[in-house]
Formats: structure tokens, C-alpha cells, sequence
């Protein structure tokens, strides 16, 4: 532990500039010692923006000439597991942006990794910190509700059109401080997918989280509509428990309209949870007619977007734990990792423990 925590940014997009960096820089327990990007001209307007004086094209030099402490990872989807495994070698902790990684088996790597090198990592997931995802993760880990048995999981937004690689209209939204997504959500080879990488990651990592199962296996159906990655997806999940998962979403919402819907659903033996997030609302059932609604929450608490960097920053001075665990980022990689197969073979039923033999075949 130290009093300040030196921590570089590797990449210097939208979401950085927007959350993370922003983030770093109101925490005073930290120092943002260095941005790091491959494209020169992101990485000049971020630092000219935030006043950092060094940068790097090459964030492996930065880690070899900085003295840091953590790093936020913000690059493109498929570049995570390489920034990531890289970082995790150093012995740094690190906050990487969600999804974790793209297939499972780098999923498990990385999360053993840290175990290895004893270093924390953290899932860029800000729903995890929502007061109300906590008090009904603690209802449903004290067994007073009974066995899982249902889960509803559903999430609509509005991002279509960063699919069709157009960000102007999410401008208007997100008033992108220094730079849009430009099109990088359109594209698979650096995002890997569209809605399933983009924002089930988030709905499916959120279902993980609060009631701590794991897949085992995924039924998929996926539409791209009039683009090159999954705009609809329909997903089946079977938990390890024996629980089974309706897992939902669409990014077609109209962005002039409500930005989005997301709804976890738990059915239990003994009650049920209903965290709604886009209504800032919980409920949680008990048996016998009791039920316990969770008070509104404050401004700022539902999607807290510098909580992750903020917990990075706790990890480091203060020797907290990650809220966002590995496992939870890993997990999630593995529904979705089988969700894309499936779909990819009309829908076919992919085991989870197949995604390792195809790994290392």
C-alpha cells in the first residue's frame, strides 16, 4: 500500500476521456502519471485536454520506464487480453474495461493470472457498486430466499447506430468531452460483437454478480439487422445450480426516447428479487406477503461511472478488495463466448466446458 497510487491510462477513447481519466484526476489519492495509445492523435487531444504531460505510443515502454502502481485498460475489445496479460506481468493492478475479454479461455487466463502475481483486477461493471445490486445480492446470498430457479434478464438501448458506425447522434447524449466511439462498435474485428460484447456484457455480468451462479450451458439466437454484429439477441442459459436464465436485449431503442431498459429478475423458492435499473427501483419478496422496497436512490448512485477507477485507487492506498471481481468478468465471457457460437450454428445448445477443448484444440 502507498499513499498515492501512480496509475497510467492505456487507451484514450471516448470512455476514457469521458469516466476514467475524469475519475483519476477528482480522486485525491491519485496520480495519472502517463496516458498511453497507439494513435498519436487521440492520445495528444486526451493529454492536451487533461493537462498530462506524458504519453506513449507504445504502453509497452510505458511500463517499462514508469514506476506505477495500477492501470486502467479502455482499448478496443479484442485488444484487452494482450494489454491486460502484459500489465497483470508487471505486477501492476488493474481496472480493464468490460467485456473482460472475448473468449473464456483468455478469461481464466487472466484471472488466474492475478491470483498469480497477487494483483487485483477490476471489471470496468459501474452497476456493481448501486446500492440497491448490493442489498439484493445480500438478500439473495442469505439463503432466506431459497434456491434460484428463474431469472428474467432484459436489456434495451439505444445503440444502433453506433453499430452502423454513426456516433454524432450519442454526441448529443453523452456531450463526449474530447472524442466519440468513432466506428469502432461497428466493427468485429476490434469489438468483437455488437450487443452481446457491448451491453449484455453488462446485463449478463450484472445476473452473475448478484446471485453468484455460473453458466454451464447457452442456447442463442442473433440478429444484425442491416449490420456486420448482433443488434438482437435472444439467449437460454442453464446455471450450474440447474437454474435456467432468460437473458434478453436489443439496442434498437430510438436515442430521442428513454435510453434504456434493464430489468434482473430472480425467482426463488421462498421469494423473489426485482432490481429494475433504468427505474432506479428494488423489491425484494419474501414468502408469506412481506416485502421490502429499497428507498430512491441519490443522484449519481445508480450508474456510478468513476466507481471503478475510484475502487482502483482504494485497492492501491488502502488494500481494498476489487467490487468487480475476475471471476464475475470471466463468467460473463464464458455465456457470452458460448451465446456467439451458438448463434453462429442456428441456435445449437454449446456446453461451456467445450469452450476450452475447442481453446486447445
Amino acid at each position: 500500500m502507498s499513499n498515492s497510487a501512480r496509475i497510467a491510462v492505456i487507451g484514450t477513447g471516448w470512455w476514457a476521456t469521458t469516466a476514467h481519466i475524469p475519475a483519476l484526476q477528482a480522486n485525491p489519492g491519485a496520480n495519472l502519471v502517463a496516458l498511453s495509445d497507439m494513435r498519436s492523435d487521440a492520445l495528444e487531444n486526451a493529454a492536451r485536454h487533461y493537462g498530462v504531460d506524458k504519453t506513449y505510443t507504445d504502453y509497452h515502454a510505458m511500463l517499462e520506464q514508469e514506476q506505477l502502481d495500477g492501470v486502467v485498460i479502455a482499448v478496443w475489445h479484442a485488444a484487452h487480453y494482450e494489454v491486460a496479460r502484459a500489465c497483470l506481468e508487471h505486477g501492476l493492478h488493474v481496472l480493464l474495461e468490460k467485456p473482460m475479454v472475448l473468449t473464456a479461455a483468455h478469461g481464466r487466463h487472466l484471472t488466474e493470472l492475478s491470483r498469480e502475481r497477487g494483483c487485483q483486477l477490476i471489471i470496468g461493471y459501474p452497476w456493481n457498486y448501486n446500492p440497491h445490486v448490493l442489498r439484493a445480492k445480500e438478500a439473495l446470498s442469505s439463503g432466506r430466499l431459497g434456491e434460484i430457479r428463474y431469472i428474467n434478464n432484459m436489456f434495451a438501448s439505444c445503440v444502433i447506430d453506433l453499430y452502423r458506425g454513426d456516433d454524432n447522434v450519442h454526441g448529443d447524449l453523452y456531450q463526449y468531452p474530447v472524442t466519440g466511439p468513432g466506428d469502432v462498435y461497428s466493427d468485429p474485428e476490434r469489438s468483437g460483437g455488437g450487443q452481446g460484447h457491448l451491453q449484455v456484457t453488462h446485463s449478463a455480468a450484472l445476473m452473475l454478480h448478484l446471485t453468484g451462479l455460473k453458466p454451464v450451458s447457452v442456447l442463442a439466437l442473433m440478429d444484425n439487422l442491416d449490420t456486420r454484429v448482433d443488434v438482437v439477441d435472444a439467449m437460454i442459459v442453464q446455471m450450474d445450480n440447474g437454474a435456467l436464465a432468460n437473458v434478453g436485449s436489443t439496442g434498437t431503442l430510438h436515442a430521442h426516447g428513454p435510453e434504456q431498459e434493464l430489468v434482473v429478475q430472480v425467482y426463488c423458492d421462498r421469494g423473489w428479487v426485482d432490481v429494475n435499473i433504468s427505474r432506479e427501483s428494488c423489491t425484494i419478496y419474501y414468502a408469506g406477503g412481506s416485502a421490502e422496497a429499497l428507498p430512491p436512490l441519490t443522484e449519481g448512485q445508480s450508474y456510478q461511472a468513476s466507481a471503478p477507477a475510484d475502487n482502483l485507487v482504494d485497492v492501491i492506498v488502502r488494500g481494498a478488495p476489487s467490487m468487480s471481481p475476475p471471476e464475475t468478468g470471466w463468467r460473463t465471457v464464458e455465456l457470452l463466448d458460448a451465446a456467439y457460437r451458438s448463434a453462429a450454428d442456428g441456435g445449437r445448445r454449446v456446453p461451456v466446458s467445450s469452450l476450452y477443448a475447442v481453446s486447445a484444440g
